[in-house]
């Protein structure tokens, strides 16, 4: 399963795997993959050198990235701009009235808010990619395309490469004219922020538009789909729903059981793709919290960040809540093959195995 791209990052499989998830990151570079620690749940970067400074202890050497959620643009946000004024007293009501409809408790009054509300703001991510680079990171990707042209020579000059997702071919030539150095092919199957073009589509697409080092995205659960993005022209592949259903992701996520029985209960149509998670397209797990904003009397999500302000503290209670009907939760229609459960070590050891057992089959037709 060795690419070029192993060496390039000094991995031994061509598996990069995205989490929110420090011990999955962990677990993962561990492993032999390259485990990408998803910043954006993180609102103070304090807490987020502590969780790093943890990652260089616990990955036993190996090389692990850094995911940030950044538009290329400076958004006119900071100081001067009140975002939560900005929020229509209609949109708060409808949130408040779902949430009692689908009985969701209110958070104790000694609750800590989770984090990541402040993660999303353009200024959190800058300081995101200043403490990062104070670790031994091997890459920093960006969800929302290119950063900004300072950021990427800052990242340059430590020496750090960036990768940058594209959700069509043009917008991977124009990552790489900004300097990107890796593009992730990120198909409409995808969870989270994705387009509209799938990946069997798009891959070879973006493979033949850029010359650099392409990861495929969207739809990949196993090794007959990493022998399939590779044959397509892609490096390596980048996943992230699949690591939801893992041990590890509870050790970090310890509330998170009901997301899990509600991710392995789910088939691969049990998803959609809408704008009620961040204020852009992505594609979260079918659930009551879903369908209430799908209704006829919904308002329009709010562009991002205000969206992602608006539903924060709703999510926040959804979570505590522990419903498997309510949970708010990105993830891709590789949903469907997460029967159960487990370590970050097994799902890796299967992708290979059924990665050789795909080339085996496909020498026999020779």
């Amino acid at each position: 399963m060795r690419t070029s791209l192993c060496d390039r990052l000094g991995i031994d499989l061509p598996i990069i795997g995205f989490t929110p998830s420090e011990h999955v990151a962990a677990a993962l570079s561990r492993a032999g993959g390259l485990g990408v620690l998803g910043c954006v749940r993180f609102n103070d970067a304090a807490e987020l050198d502590r969780v790093l400074t943890w990652m260089d202890e616990n990955t036993g050497g190996k090389p692990y990235g850094v995911d940030i959620v950044m538009p290329a643009k400076v958004p006119a946000e900071g100081t001067q701009v009140d975002l939560a004024k900005m929020i229509p007293d209609g949109h708060r009501a409808f949130v408040d009235r779902v949430l009692d409809e689908l009985s969701v408790p209110p958070l104790p009054e000694d609750t800590d808010e989770r984090a990541g509300v402040l993660g999303w703001l353009h200024s959190v991510a800058r300081s995101h990619v200043e403490v990062a680079l104070n670790h031994p990171i091997k890459l920093i990707a960006n969800a929302l395309g290119s950063p900004p042209a300072d950021v990427i020579g800052q990242c340059h000059d430590r020496g750090v490469p960036v990768a940058a997702l594209a959700g069509k071919a043009e917008h991977a030539v124009r990552h790489v004219e900004n300097g990107v150095d890796f593009v992730v092919a990120q198909g409409y199957e995808a969870g989270g922020h994705t387009g509209e073009i799938a990946s069997m589509v798009l891959v070879p697409e973006i493979v033949d538009a850029v010359d650099v080092p392409v990861l495929a995205a969207g739809g990949i659960g196993s090794g007959r789909q990493v022998a399939a993005a590779l044959a397509l022209g892609a490096s390596g592949v980048w996943m992230g729903s699949m690591w939801l259903a893992t041990e590890e992701y509870l050790q970090t996520m310890g509330e998170s059981v009901a997301m899990q029985q509600a991710l392995v209960a789910a088939s691969s149509s049990d998803t959609v793709r809408t704008r009620i998670y961040t204020g852009k397209p992505a594609r979260l797990l079918k659930t009551r919290w879903t369908e209430a904003w799908a209704a006829a009397d919904a308002p329009e999500p709010l562009p991002m960040p205000l969206q992602n302000l608006l539903v924060s503290h709703a999510h926040n209670r959804i979570h505590a809540a522990n419903d498997p009907s309510v949970v708010s939760m990105p993830v891709g229609q590789i949903v469907g093959r997460m029967s159960g459960v487990r370590p970050v070590a097994d799902v890796v050891a299967e992708l290979v195995t059924g990665y050789e057992e795909a080339l085996s089959r496909l020498d026999k037709t020779r």
